[in-house]
């Protein structure tokens, strides 16, 4: 039998192929497992586990998706669970990616509130939460990087997660009022990508 060789694809093409459709079983204990873990913040954990781990989205995917979650009224992680169940089971999944994430943690934190009312003032208690803060920001700093490298053959992209940051973080600017303007400069510059890619054609 004569074996026939498939043309190269680019990589984005390739790691689309390794992608994994989740069940409403897998999303229900995927997320689980996410909200027992994520402490110090479930975002830089969610990324982990659904581009490295579980293999559900592509890198550039999640970016898209999580662009889309913060744009939307609520918490990210949040609104981030019930896109992908939607996503893929409809409803369904989305019912299960919210309960997932929120069962477990929610027990957790009803325990803790309680045990931190009465050791508050222990300060053996407080340098715990200092360490935890620092470990909760190691960890937003990582996600970042790793959510600004697939935009890297952008430039246009990088551009405008540069005037993001600039707007926040430096000018303080309130998160609604960057999103509503950065927003439409972004869809404008990928629709001239896609234009000038279309003609290039």
């Amino acid at each position: 039998m004569k074996h026939v060789t498939s043309p190269p694809v680019a990589a984005e093409s390739g790691a689309h192929a390794d992608l994994i459709t989740p069940s409403v079983r897998d999303l229900f204990f995927g997320f689980l497992g996410l909200g027992f873990t994520s402490f110090g913040g479930a975002l830089p954990l969610a990324r982990r586990t659904i581009v490295e781990q579980r293999r559900w989205l592509s890198a550039g995917e999640f970016t898209d998706l999580l662009g889309l979650c913060q744009f939307l009224p609520g918490g990210n992680v949040i609104n981030l669970s019930v896109a992908l169940g939607m996503r893929f089971q409809g409803w369904r999944g989305a019912l299960a990616g919210i309960l997932g994430l929120i069962a477990g943690p929610s027990l957790v934190v009803i325990g803790l509130g309680v045990l931190y009312e009465r050791t508050q003032n222990d300060p053996h208690v407080q340098h715990l939460f200092v360490g935890l803060a620092a470990a909760a920001a190691g960890l937003l700093v990582s996600m970042a990087v790793k959510i600004v490298l697939p935009l890297r053959r952008d430039p246009a992209a990088l551009v405008v997660a540069a005037l993001g940051f600039v707007a926040i973080a430096v000018l303080r600017t309130p998160l609604l009022t960057t999103m509503l303007v950065l927003t439409p400069i972004g869809i404008a510059l990928a629709a001239h990508a896609a234009r000038k890619e279309g003609a290039a054609r």
